[in-house]
């Protein structure tokens, strides 16, 4: 017996559109910026005509904030998701700061956007950065910080201040990707080639797992074992998207 196929309902079609709106938008003003970006070529990279783009989103401004929200909130999804489970407070560090490293090597995009966004706060402009605070970075910052004093408590990590430890882990993962261009040309080879990544990647979890753990011993195997748990993802243009019913279209229930 055959069966027909389950024909995508107009709200699942409408999903799916504004979806690849705003990948498109999230590649075109990563690129290019608020200002170069065009609309018309949005619309063509998501396969839609312009007037339904602007149907979803009424100016080239909110498609924006739309596209930037939707991305944050995926990364804060995910980055969140690693503070789950059974794992010790020492694990769950490791493998945020790992989240962390792979974030940016994954989504580009989201931290082009950022940079434009801290520019634009310096210049004293306009910008996104205090709704991206309150619903993004505030939270990651304080379970990231209550996963530290918890570690701290247990005798599990040293007995250092939890803020530094953060600084420290995730802003090297920041210095490195941002001098990366610089370093190229000092060292003469490139830091973001494929096996150079890893290197650093691997390299960096492996000094927090010799340096911040009471016991040495476990500190250097867990860091082993999350290592082996989490191979680098390979695609360094950006991260998987969200399912259409979960984000699309939903950004912090603004859209």
């Amino acid at each position: 017996m055959t069966t027909t196929p389950p024909t995508r309902t107009q709200a699942e079609r409408a999903d799916q559109a504004r979806v690849r709106i705003l990948d498109a938008a999230v590649r075109q003003f990563s690129e290019k910026g608020l200002a170069g970006a065009r609309t018309e070529q949005i619309a063509e990279d998501a396969g839609v005509n312009k007037a339904l783009l602007y149907y979803y989103f009424k100016s080239k401004d909110a498609l924006y904030t739309a596209a930037l929200e939707w991305v944050a909130a995926e990364v804060q999804a995910r980055s969140m998701a690693v503070f789950e489970g059974p794992a010790s407070e020492g694990e769950k560090f490791l493998r945020s700061v790992l989240n962390h490293f792979d974030r940016i090597h994954t989504n580009r995009g989201f931290q082009s956007l950022m940079q434009q966004e801290m520019i634009r706060l310096h210049r004293g402009e306009d910008n996104s950065l205090s709704s991206l605070v309150e619903k993004v970075f505030k939270p990651l910052m304080e379970k990231m910080q209550e996963v530290l004093r918890a570690g701290i408590a247990s005798g599990e990590l040293i007995a250092a201040d939890p803020m530094q430890i953060h600084y420290a882990a995730t802003g090297a993962n920041v210095f490195f990707f941002l001098s990366a261009p610089l370093m190229k040309m000092v060292t003469g080879t490139d830091p973001l080639e494929l096996s150079a990544l890893e290197s650093r990647r691997a390299k960096s979890i492996e000094l927090l797992g010799q340096t911040l753990f009471v016991d040495r011993r476990h500190g250097v195997e867990l860091a082993a074992r999350v290592l082996d748990e989490s191979p680098m993802p390979k695609d360094g243009g950006h991260m998987p998207r969200p399912a259409p019913n979960e984000l699309a279209g939903k950004a912090f229930g603004r859209h």
